[in-house]
């Protein structure tokens, strides 16, 4: 991993609210670092982005309000990938949907909830600091199937997915949105397809910090100890095509193909929206929907 002790940058301009943030992280063992107000923080972000994990962001502030700071942090090549979680009073679905489009990784409604607070935290934390894990290993293994122009993986756990989506993104230019893009289908494939774990029951296994504990278990009951995923890759001159395919029953994969404001306050589900619009230049599901076609023009 990157670092050890993750860093957060907490920005809101009510003393009360700051004290009660930097509480409730503290005791979940992360380094906190406060703003007062937007522009304060936005100073912070641009002496040291890289010393941070997450930042969560009020809305409402004076001097520069918490849409300003996060527009200039998603535009700014350095600091676009760091997830920003959003506290807002504001709950009309234009104003969600306006922070989805503009990069908010999650949103958290006031007045905080300590144990809701921690869940997104920790998977915003959790996802960045598995990104930047991605982004050495796609380095790492630059160059290891160049000449390789098609071929198929077969693949039983998250850990095999992983391997498999860092070697396959070192053969494009923008290795590391494909890697993560790549990823988040390999695991669906696992969770959701093979392993039957519901979206339900993936919330609740996220915010019981059990998630990984039940992949574990069900990857090991009989019924699904035989099951695999496969990645049929082809590169030809200008594209690289994927197709997964999983052992599940299929699920109805159309709601997910795009960022909706009814899902902005989940610990999960942005997957699939975000391989289709940032890694991808098509991606198609198939039937049932226990397959999908991905390409990437290269």
């Amino acid at each position: 991993m990157v670092k050890g002790k993750p860093t957060l940058l907490v920005v809101d301009d009510e003393p009360l609210n700051l004290e009660l943030l930097k509480s409730f992280l503290k005791d979940e063992g992360y380094e906190v670092i406060c703003a007062n107000n937007g522009l304060e923080g936005w100073s912070m972000l641009e002496q040291s982005y890289d010393r941070f994990d997450a930042v969560l962001l009020d809305r409402m502030m004076p001097e520069m309000n918490g849409m300003e700071v996060l527009k200039r942090i998603k535009s700014h090549p350095s600091m676009s990938k760091l997830p920003v979680i959003m506290q807002t009073g504001k709950t009309k679905s234009s104003e969600v949907l306006e922070g989805l489009e503009a990069g908010i990784y999650y949103y958290l409604t006031k007045p905080l909830q300590k144990t809701h607070l921690l869940v997104i935290v920790n998977a915003a934390v959790r996802d960045y600091q598995g990104r930047r894990f991605i982004e050495e290993e796609v380095i790492r293994k630059k160059g290891a199937i160049s000449q390789l122009d098609r071929g198929e993986f077969s693949f039983h756990t998250i850990d095999e997915a992983k391997n498999i989506a860092t070697l396959l993104s070192s053969v494009t230019n923008n290795s590391d949105d494909i890697a993560l893009g790549l990823l988040e289908l390999l695991i669906n494939a696992v969770e959701h397809g093979n392993l039957g774990i519901s979206y339900d029951e993936k919330s609740e296994l996220i915010e019981k910090c059990r998630w990984e504990h039940e992949v574990e278990r069900r990857l090991n009951l009989p019924e699904n100890k035989g099951k695999r995923a496969t990645l049929k890759f082809e590169r030809l001159d200008n594209k690289l095509t994927l197709l997964i395919e999983d052992q599940g029953k299929g699920f109805d994969w159309e709601q997910y193909l795009e960022m909706k404001a009814e899902r902005a306050f989940d610990s999960h589900g942005r997957g699939i929206a975000m391989a289709k619009a940032l890694s991808f230049d098509s991606l198609e599901y198939l039937g049932c929907g226990n397959q999908v076609m991905v390409t990437h023009l290269l």
